[in-house]
């Protein structure tokens, strides 16, 4: 078992141990939470993103200034190694097929003498930038929309990120650069904020979030996993938005389609007031059909912004289609 497994069975983010009876249930938190469950027919798998018409499309064209555009996925198999989420392992690639393999007396001939490469990649689907499926993640029974748990069972039949990537996202993004805000190069762990900060730290910018925007959230806080090593994973929580009957309100109302972080969970790992792991990809994906990406790159975009002043863009990314599954990796777009 790896560090990064023991600290997320053992750890509630330095709060002192709760035993699973001391923790309420995810349906006792979001009792009274909102459900946008039927607000797009009964067999809907996209959620939220239906918000994003035509007509936000072009709004979010509206905002390219520059011509300036920025790739928000983490490298895959990075030397200095790639962040992944307590359990998964980072992706693996092997190299088949290089100039080696014309070394021997067995190699492949191609009339005129073409030689090649090829290579393959093992990893986990979720074990780098990547976009939930609106099933992703559930309780009591129920995933996105209602759909029954067992139809995820070997592959999911409902509210997989097939639909996702058909679809694609595109709309108006508004980078939140809430370390700047707060004069941190990182967040710290444990660190939470809430929908009141994001507006302050939107108007501090200059700028305000709007209904349908897709919502871009800087923490900074995978820095550390380059400079702490397995230490990182110590008493794992991450900093990030937690649960409140307010929060979740806020992003009923404003028709929130994606929220886009560059931490592993989007979301603080532990609810500090109760203890429940991430209530927040219940309330929000699970109920609302809010769209959820992870492990962004977002320094140079960060960079930019704090140079230029424009924290309003063009956002745009589709995960790959693969067929039933929970997750895909994905390089999102900006375009200023």
């Amino acid at each position: 078992m790896t560090a990064a497994e023991r600290s997320l069975g053992a750890s509630n983010g330095g709060e002192g141990r709760r035993s699973m009876t001391q923790v309420p249930s995810m349906a006792e938190v979001l009792r009274d939470a909102p459900k946008n469950w039927g607000r797009w027919g009964d067999e809907d798998e996209l959620g939220s993103l239906n918000f994003l018409t035509p007509a936000e499309v072009l709004r979010g064209v509206a905002h390219v200034k520059q011509g300036l555009v920025f790739t928000l996925q983490r490298r895959m198999g990075d030397p200095k190694g790639d962040p992944v989420w307590p359990g998964r392992t980072p992706a693996e690639r092997t190299m088949l097929i290089d100039e080696s393999t014309w070394d021997g007396d067995d190699a492949p001939e191609f009339p005129g003498g073409l030689h090649y490469a090829d290579d393959k990649i093992h990893a986990f689907l979720q074990g780098s930038t990547q976009y939930d499926a609106l099933g992703h993640v559930w309780y009591d029974g129920q995933i996105w929309n209602g759909y029954d748990a067992r139809t995820t069972i070997g592959g999911l039949d409902k509210a997989s990120v097939e639909p996702i990537a058909e679809r694609g996202v595109v709309g108006r993004g508004v980078l939140l650069d809430m370390a700047r805000f707060r004069g941190k190069e990182n967040l710290d762990k444990g660190e939470t904020f809430d929908h009141t900060d994001l507006e302050a730290c939107a108007k501090a910018q200059g700028h305000a979030i709007e209904p349908h925007d897709i919502l871009l959230v800087r923490t900074n806080f995978l820095r550390l996993f380059h400079t702490e090593g397995e230490r990182f994973y110590d008493d794992f929580v991450e900093p990030g938005l937690t649960y409140s009957p307010e929060l979740v309100r806020w992003f009923a109302d404003r028709e929130i389609p994606n929220l886009v972080t560059d931490t592993m969970a989007n979301e603080r790992t532990y609810d500090p007031n109760t203890g429940v792991a991430l209530p927040l990809h219940c309330a929000l994906m699970r109920n609302l059909g809010i769209a959820l990406t992870e492990i962004c790159d977002l320094e140079e975009l960060a960079a930019s912004c704090a140079e230029d002043g424009q924290y309003t863009f063009l956002y745009a990314a589709a995960p790959l289609k693969v067929h039933r599954a929970s997750g895909s990796p994905v390089n999102p777009l900006v375009i200023k």
